[in-house]
């Protein structure tokens, strides 16, 4: 061990022994950004290196939230959006994440698919749809699998879902007029019976959300950080925490 990760793993251990169980979010949201960005800053010609590097990187963020007592994890894989991306680029990275998601649910975490799977190829959706079938009767923490994930979809998807439930039930559009509530809609989310993330987390020096988690971010603390998701570190994401902690949540009061 050198003396840089001599001194990180010190720093790690202060900033461990300051967080106080009651202070550390129950939902954390991650957008792994700057896969491709760090391939390419690495001189790497093929950018689906950087999402596999990125996809190695997701075992480790999920040991971190066991460790530290976070009970749910919604980690965004690609947005329905990275859809369009070109045939040579989108099918390596769909193979990289049915990889990832088989070798979570060989690590033992309960693994829920989050989007919309009917966006997605046969192949990918069977294996998202499996890994939770398999492990649905875990106990512990809940990793939640953004994939073909769009907040404004997620939130089309739940009022369609909603309409259905009413329909089936003989209901009319003004019946439910008279009793919509947001709660309603909540229900239909795909975090439904979830707590709403605490904290959200982007890597690679964004600053926006670009759609995630769009409804249940109303109250969420946010944390940008400037390293691209490869290089994203358990000192970097305890930090995260210790911001988290020395916040305020007023809830709007």
């Amino acid at each position: 061990m050198g003396l840089r990760d001599l001194v990180y793993r010190v720093y790690e251990r202060r900033l461990e022994t300051k967080l106080s169980k009651d202070s550390v979010p129950r939902h954390v949201g991650v957008i792994i950004d700057g896969n491709r960005r760090w391939a390419r800053a690495m001189g790497m010609s093929d950018v689906a290196t950087g999402h596999r590097r990125g996809a190695d990187k997701i075992s480790e963020l999920l040991t971190w939230c066991h460790e530290t007592g976070v009970e749910v994890v919604t980690v965004w894989m690609l947005s329905n959006d990275n859809l369009n991306r070109p045939r040579e680029e989108l099918e390596p990275l769909l193979r990289i994440i049915e990889d990832v998601t088989q070798e979570l649910v060989d690590e033992g975490w309960r693994i829920s698919p989050v989007g919309a799977l009917d966006l997605l190829p046969d192949r990918t959706a069977n294996v998202l749809k499996n890994a939770k079938e398999v492990t649905s009767h875990r106990p512990g923490l809940i990793v939640n699998v953004a994939v073909g994930y769009g907040g404004r979809r997620e939130i089309a998807d739940a009022v369609r879902s909603l309409l259905q439930e009413h329909a089936s039930k003989g209901a009319s559009i003004e019946d439910l007029v008279e009793v919509l509530d947001v709660e309603h809609i909540a229900e239909h989310l795909y975090t439904r019976g979830q707590p709403d993330p605490d904290l959200l987390i982007r890597t690679s020096g964004e600053q926006r959300l670009s759609g995630f988690m769009l409804w249940q971010s109303a109250h969420s603390e946010f944390y940008f950080h400037e390293a691209y998701w490869p290089d994203f570190r358990r000192v970097d994401f305890l930090r995260a925490l210790r911001d988290y902690a020395a916040r305020h949540r007023r809830y709007g009061s």
